[in-house]
């Protein structure tokens, strides 16, 4: 259990994000913060990472793994592509 709000949370994340996103940008990627629901980051993957075959692997092993070494082993993160940012609630 994550022992933090989804409040608590949000600025740690972003920060991460802001962290990771010179990274994606090398190869013409981008990354949104959409929101935080139950511990789960919801972000969406833009740029080159659009249709990108390599988005799943960086998503898990860059994105998620650094949000996990900088606030918390058990969070996750979900890509919501362009339409459907709506499906956070889930």
């Amino acid at each position: 259990m994550i022992p933090f709000t989804d409040d608590e949370l949000q600025e740690p994340v972003k920060n991460t994000i802001d962290k990771v996103r010179p990274s994606l940008a090398l190869d013409g990627g981008d990354i949104k913060l959409l929101g935080i629901k139950k511990g789960v980051v919801y972000v969406q993957l833009g740029g080159a990472c659009v249709g990108c075959s390599s988005s799943g692997t960086t998503l898990k092993y860059g994105v998620e793994r650094q949000l996990r070494m900088d606030i918390h082993p058990e969070l996750s993160v979900i890509n919501l592509p362009v339409g459907m940012e709506n499906q956070m609630d889930i």
